[in-house]
């Protein structure tokens, strides 16, 4: 009886496997076409068309005849659309479809800001990176990076840089400018140059061994591709475990997805090997518990192990599976290079900052770690952070040490120091005019918004301030001190409130306050909005000497002249620079509002900044407190 009870359940499974494979989805959706892009159909939608059409996360835009892709605060060009392996192509618009080498893409874009296909249960995005061919090995990528580099002396003995002066018009601040095909790789940095530009490519006629700009020019030309798998992934798996993998195979072009479709064979296969081959499955139980023991004790010693590894030992092993691993220092290579600890440039509650100089000859900025707190976290939270970041608004670290109960952090050298004693400074030899510091403020924007969405795990800094905004020798912004950063999933918008410190005066309310929302990268929007509207004022927030009561707290007081249209009284300001101050203060009031919800994303922030003024609306009063908390005060 037990046989055809079997038998009946087969034919069951078979039957429904047979009603999922011919079930169709109507989506009601006509071809539309767009310039060059005719075959434009599900899940693709343009910009106007009825909201049953479509996936509205797959909208494209119809501009002066060009299909265009939104992506990441970008506008792409769309240059084909293939529906076969679930891809679409486009292409930077600032790059010159024709011949000309001058032209150079407009939005910075690496690999970091998109996932992998095969995870698609954890990937939240509408896009994705790769194209999977099987449940262990990557058949190839979808793109490579092209990366310019801004150096402050020529590279001569490393024949990846190349040169792009004889086909581009750099600006004439910026010295000499490289560009290198392929992913940066920790050997490739050379000290004194910086990630200026990342862009991607698809075109895999670029030989990373040529090392010709042409070539990698006609790659920017061709563009990059991106899959939208998540999709068809969760129309093939709606149920949350209904895969575990889910990918396409190149090979046989065919979309394949484990316990999908081959899930039916496996179950299949299962109750015929249980049918057949009991007896074979009673012996092979008695020889699993044989094995227990000693597979238990195997763990346990594991665990033991691992619980006694050094601290240090596991940010070691976490940076080794990583592209861009710091340098490794003796304490002894450290003295050397700091020269005894002699110049001392700074001192906080983390340590002392000395400056240093490499055997190269170019200088360093030393940070000793003074007692850890948390068992040495801020330590790892700053070396697992910034080691794995390369953008030109955020220092560049070089090297760490760990040596007993010494550790140093090796960073790029800042010339100009900090921010805040060129907005804070009473001495007129320090100034810095508002065109430079609006463009301070645009970097230190983009810095941010690359911790946010430009990496694969989303850094939260906890501690954006004018102290820890760092300024090279062209007065180029860089985002530093990590050591209250916390790494999240890109998907996790919230985090716990134990993991939240920072700098009172620029903390969010929400650090405070547990029924304005929860804690996420709005944390870091609020902390800048606060930078920024010193930047724009020249002057803290906070002034306890006023005159007027009015004027203890800049943001509340100047609310007030923005609201009412009054005129920013300022001193040798022009009228641009006067536009530049008032588009700063209205931003920073959006990024100050008291709830988390009602302030912009840093992509947002950045847009902003950029746009035009008259097209940003005035935003509500913010509020130090929620009304509740006033009210019972």
């Amino acid at each position: 009886m037990w046989r055809e009870r079997a038998l009946l359940v087969i034919l069951l499974l078979l039957l429904v496997q047979q009603i999922c494979a011919t079930k169709k989805q109507d989506h009601g959706c006509p071809l539309s076409s767009c310039g060059k892009i005719t075959n434009i159909t599900y899940p693709f939608r343009l910009k106007g068309h009825p909201k049953s059409c479509g996936d509205n996360r797959y909208e494209l835009a119809c501009e002066n005849n060009v299909t265009v892709l939104h992506l990441y605060s970008g506008k792409y060009h769309v240059q084909a659309i293939n529906y076969n392996n679930f891809t679409i192509r486009v292409v930077d618009p600032g790059v010159d479809q024709q011949t000309n080498c001058s032209s150079l893409p407009r939005y910075f874009l690496s690999r970091s800001n998109f996932t992998d296909t095969y995870n698609y249960r954890y990937n939240m995005d509408p896009y994705q990176a790769g194209e999977y061919s099987g449940r262990s090995n990557w058949d190839r990528l979808a793109f490579q990076h092209i990366v310019y580099m801004n150096c402050s002396n020529p590279v001569t003995q490393n024949g990846k840089y190349v040169d792009t002066a004889s086909y581009v018009n750099w600006d004439s601040k910026d010295k000499y400018i490289y560009a290198i095909a392929g992913d940066l790789k920790a050997e490739d940095f050379q000290v004194g140059c910086h990630v200026k530009l990342v862009a991607l490519t698809s075109w895999w006629g670029l030989d990373t061994n040529n090392y010709s700009y042409a070539a990698m020019h006609t790659g920017l030309v061709y563009g990059f591709e991106i899959s939208w798998m998540r999709l068809i992934c969760d129309q093939h798996c709606p149920s949350k475990h209904g895969c575990d993998d889910c990918f396409f195979d190149s090979v046989s072009q065919e979309l394949n997805y484990w316990n999908g479709n081959s899930l039916w064979s496996d179950i299949l296969v299962t109750i015929l090997y249980t049918i057949f081959t009991l007896e074979a499955l009673i012996m092979l139980w008695a020889w699993k518990i044989l094995l227990t023991v000693p597979l238990f004790i195997v763990i346990l010693t594991c665990k033991w192990r691992k619980r006694h590894l050094s601290m240090f030992e596991s940010i070691e092993n976490y940076l080794e599976q990583n592209n861009l691993m710091p340098i490794r220092y003796s304490y002894k290579e450290v003295k050397k290079m700091a020269g005894g600890f002699k110049d001392k440039l700074g001192e906080g509650g983390y340590g002392s900052v000395f400056k240093g100089k490499l055997r190269s000859g170019s200088c360093v900025a030393i940070k000793m770690l003074g007692k850890s707190k948390g068992n040495g976290q801020d330590f790892i939270s700053e070396v697992a952070t910034i080691g794995r970041t390369y953008h030109q608004n955020i220092v560049q670290l070089i090297g760490f040490c760990v040596h007993g109960s010494k550790r140093a952090l090796v960073y790029e050298f800042m010339p100009n120091g900090s921010l805040d004693k060129f907005i804070f400074s009473k001495d007129e030899s320090i100034h810095l005019s508002y065109d430079r510091i609006y463009n301070i403020s645009i970097g230190v924007a983009r810095g941010i918004a690359y911790l946010h969405y430009g990496c694969e795990m989303q850094i939260l800094h906890f501690d954006i301030k004018p102290h820890n905004i760092l300024l090279d020798e062209n007065f180029t912004p860089k985002v530093s001190d990590f050591g209250l950063a916390k790494l999240y999933p890109i998907d996790n918008s919230i985090v716990p409130r134990t993991a939240a410190r920072g700098t009172i005066g620029y903390m969010a309310p929400e650090l405070f306050y547990n029924n304005i929302g929860g804690i996420s990268h709005k944390a870091d929007v609020y902390s800048y909005g606060m930078l920024l509207m010193e930047m724009a004022g020249k002057r803290k927030n906070l002034n306890p000497h006023a005159e007027r009561s009015s004027q203890l707290f800049f943001p509340f007081w100047i609310y007030n002249h923005i609201r009412d249209g009054e005129d920013i009284e300022m001193e040798d300001v022009t009228k641009e620079e006067k536009k530049m101050v008032k588009k700063m203060i209205i931003v920073a009031l959006w990024c100050i509002q008291l709830k988390p919800n009602d302030r912009p994303s840093m992509n947002e922030v950045v847009e902003m900044l950029e746009g035009d003024i008259e097209n940003l609306e005035i935003p509500p009063k913010p509020t130090l407190y929620p009304s509740e908390t006033i009210t019972k005060n």
